[in-house]
């Protein structure tokens, strides 16, 4: 795609983003008391979002003109925090972190696809060379403790030279006795023949009959062919198998990959450009344009002292840097304002001396009219409105100054599409007159001091007592506040680094993206709660809560502080659902350490409780200083143990139960930390201490039917099969019901051995040849799945839906029972 093209697909995406602000503001004011109107109404919303938000990270990814880059960008994280916004709202509503929303795709004619929040390209590329120095240190850490050591695929046994030179001859017997094999039989067959032709006697065959013969054969086969062609022609048509070169990649992608690059690097290049044209255009005004601000803002301060001393009979106090200085004066406004602004002022300060004395014995009064009105409005019952959003007018600006400045623009003279030299130039302007204003300030206040000692040598006495009292106010202030001492106050960054990789704590995430984690959409979420059921989240809702609460808000820095903060998450489900994937696939996104806090790799670690005290210290010093990181606690169930076995109290488990609810308080919206537990067991462990520390539960679950046809069909493809009419995968995606993603894998792999990979050509993969490695796993059984469930419906978010649906049934019946008193009292009129 060219430069036009990114740009309109910018500029549709901005009107759709405008009108979208202009119905959510619309609707904002409005109070609703419909519940089922509210959720469809946020979930409109919500889609609406992701859908912008899908093409702002294109458009920004792919645009290369700096400038736009940094409009798109503040756009960019508005949309994604709005979307976390969203979330949480529809969270609060529903009381549950899975929503289904196949009514309103239907409705907005989209794809459950599209529904697919993407991660932002530039979490990694613009982290990109820190990332791959930090995994450089990392893997030469682990190389030198003998920690990276990673298991060869086929590991290599030394064998004595005779053990060896045996299996070369009996591999070279094998092979001998296998080419004789083959003569012998050569031979025989034509001695049989030979045999066969004495018996029958030498017939001439009639050469039309031997003819026929042939063409009948012939025209059978061919006619099979032909056949068995146009019926996977018809296949095809109707959208049942995909077309021949489906899986091949084209000449265009190929194309497309290289267009992307290219663009990459002008990106650069232009990103560079701009970053020089900053320095070089305000040296350049700084020259020129210097001197006339400067003699500019000081006849205008000269001018405001004179005006002032006329209105008021005194000099006026100048503005400390602190409050502003010179520019709260003078701040876009002319000179009538400014006088306008000294009288207001004076006769507000008169106002408040007036009301303060009026207002002292009326105190008693107003904090009883403040409890009156809130009970009035309990009772009164206000209909549902959307809580203030921090991201809306952050959206607002970003779309004002769109319009401001690149809705209209002419860009004929820009084709490459680099940076707009007057644009900077105004923008540098405004920097390099605040620059100025701080020395001209500095240089007034010293006359205004000059002015006053002239008129009025007491006033100056009173002003400096006045400071001096003031500055040891705030020095007694100082002493007050202490800050906890630092323990490793002497020790660098890197020599905390090196002893956390030593110790195991800090390990190297696994390089697998979120993409990796495999499954698809539930189709029947919507109508099994139409139904009153409650359906088992589907792979790929886990998937997008992932995504949302983990990714994003790692990824960029202004969202995390201003969204929802979430700062821990627990992935509950059976052992081989992907719940460590998951944790890598996070850190993979974001270019996040990962520190391994699990009960079994502390164990024996910085013992007692000052060793523990240091240990934590470490992590979250290291995990500030190097974010974005995630601190994986695996098996945590350990952690919040009802009753400690007996065989696990030397290990003790529980050291971090108590230190986990100190940590999360630590954590400010500035640390991009995320602490992530996982459990296979957590019915194990005391619920209430687990659910206090953990924010966000994910329940996940084995997959269902439509992600195992999925799985399966991935799986095989990746490891080097080819799925052919001779496999059917629906028969492995039935028959495997309950087995998780973990054994597909397992299968998968012992099945497709190089060998097998080889023999395809001749010898197609079966259904058959899966079945027996499954024979030997134990699948997770719908005992274990209830047992989950009814665990999960213990967390606190489920006990508060299930109280909400009980209440909302007992109104449905009160209302049920009010109609049928209504119809009885109308008939007993009637008669």
């Amino acid at each position: 795609m060219s430069n036009a093209m990114y740009n309109k697909m910018w500029h549709q995406t901005q009107e759709a983003l405008s009108s979208l602000l202009d119905k959510e503001s619309e609707k904002m004011t409005e109070p609703q008391r419909n519940q089922v109107f509210i959720f469809q109404m946020l979930a409109t919303f919500y889609i609406k979002y992701v859908q912008i938000f899908r093409n702002l990270e294109n458009v920004y990814d792919q645009m290369v003109h700096p400038q736009k880059r940094i409009l798109i960008r503040k756009l960019l994280d508005g949309v994604m925090g709005r979307i976390l916004e969203l979330k949480n709202e529809m969270v609060e509503l529903e009381l549950t972190e899975f929503h289904y929303l196949d009514d309103i795709l239907q409705d907005l004619k989209l794809v459950p696809q599209q529904l697919d929040i993407p991660i932002p390209k530039y979490f990694l590329k613009e982290r990109l060379e820190v990332i791959k120095g930090r995994e450089k240190i990392l893997a030469q850490l682990l190389a030198d403790s003998g920690l990276g050591i990673t298991e060869e695929k086929y590991p290599v046994k030394p064998i004595p030279l005779e053990e060896a030179v045996k299996l070369i001859q009996v591999a070279e017997r094998a092979r001998q006795g296998r080419l004789r094999a083959m003569f012998m039989k050569q031979i025989y067959l034509q001695e049989f023949r030979a045999m066969q032709a004495r018996l029958l006697g030498e017939r001439v065959a009639d050469v039309g009959t031997a003819a026929l013969c042939i063409q009948k054969v012939w025209r059978g086969f061919h006619q099979c062919k032909r056949t068995e062609r146009e019926r996977e022609e018809e296949m095809i048509f109707l959208g049942m198998n995909p077309p021949p070169l489906f899986n091949e990649v084209s000449a265009a992608l190929i194309q497309a990959d290289r267009v992307t690059h290219l663009r990459d690097e002008v990106q650069v290049k232009h990103e560079e450009e701009y970053r020089d044209a900053l320095v070089t255009i305000k040296d350049d005004l700084k020259l020129i344009e210097g001197p006339d601000i400067k003699e500019n803002l000081q006849d205008e301060i000269r001018r405001w002292f004179i005006e002032c001393r006329n209105l008021t009979g005194t000099f006026p106090n100048y503005p400390t840097e602190e409050e502003g200085g010179s520019a709260i004066i003078f701040s876009n406004k002319t000179r009538q304002q400014v006088i306008e602004d000294i009288i207001a002022s004076q006769e507000e300060e008169e106002k408040n001396k007036k009301k303060k004395e009026e207002e002292k014995p009326k105190k008693g009064k107003k904090g009883k009219e403040k409890k009156e009105t809130k009970e009035k409005n309990k009772d009164e019952g206000e209909g549902w409105q959307m809580s203030p959003s921090v991201f809306l007018h952050m959206m607002q600006e970003g779309n004002n100054v769109y319009k401001d400045l690149w809705k209209n623009k002419d860009e004929s003279w820009n084709v490459p599409q680099g940076y707009d030299p007057e644009l900077i130039k105004a923008d540098k302007r405004k920097e390099l007159e605040s620059e100025i204003r701080l020395q001209v300030d500095e240089l007034m206040r010293q006359e205004l001091k000059n002015l006053k000692l002239a008129v009025n040598r007491e006033m100056e006495l009173s002003g400096k007592t006045g400071r001096k009292k003031g500055s040891k106010e705030k020095d007694k202030k100082r002493k007050v506040g202490k800050k906890d001492k630092d323990p490793t106050a002497d020790r660098t960054i890197e020599s905390l680094y090196k002893e956390l990789v030593e110790e195991g704590l800090l390990i190297q995430a696994l390089k697998v993206n979120l993409s990796d984690y495999i499954g698809d959409y539930s189709y029947l979420g919507s109508t099994l709660r139409q139904m009153s059921t409650e359906p088992m989240p589907s792979l790929l809702d886990v998937r997008q809560l992932i995504t949302l609460y983990g990714i994003l808000p790692l990824g960029s820095e202004a969202v995390h502080e201003k969204a929802p903060l979430v700062k821990s998450l627990l992935l509950a489900g059976p052992s081989g659902v992907g719940k460590k994937l998951l944790v890598h696939a996070i850190c993979t996104e974001t270019g996040a350490n990962l520190f391994d806090l699990s009960a079994a790799n502390i164990a024996g670690k910085y013992p007692g409780k000052s060793g523990l005290q240091m240990m934590l210290h470490m992590v979250l010093k290291v995990a500030r200083q190097l974010q974005p990181s995630v601190v994986w606690i695996g098996d945590t169930e350990k952690t919040f143990y009802k009753k400690v076995p007996n065989a696990e109290k030397k290990m003790e488990p529980k050291r971090l139960k108590k230190q986990l609810p100190k940590i999360l308080k630590l954590l400010k919206p500035d640390d991009r930390i995320l602490i992530v537990g996982t459990t296979q067991r957590p019915f194990d462990a005391e619920l209430q201490p687990l659910c206090k520390v953990y924010q966000k539960i994910i329940l996940v679950p084995r997959p269902d039917y439509a992600s195992r046809y999925v799985l399966w069909k991935e799986i095989i493809q990746r490891h080097g099969g080819v799925i052919t009419g001779a496999l059917s995968v629906s028969c492995l995606a039935k028959i495997t019901d309950g087995f998780t993603q973990g054994h597909i894998v397992q299968v998968v792999k012992e099945v497709l051995t190089e060998r097998r990979i080889r023999q395809q050509t001749h010898k197609p993969l079966t259904a058959l040849e899966f079945i027996p490695p499954l024979t030997s796993m134990s699948p997770v059984y719908q005992e274990e799945e209830e047992s989950f469930k009814d665990w999960y419906a213990k967390t606190p978010m489920s006990k508060k839906r299930a109280l909400a649906l009980t209440g909302d049934n007992k109104e449905n019946e009160k209302d049920k029972g009010k109609e049928k008193e209504k119809k009885g009292i109308k008939e007993k009129k009637k008669k």
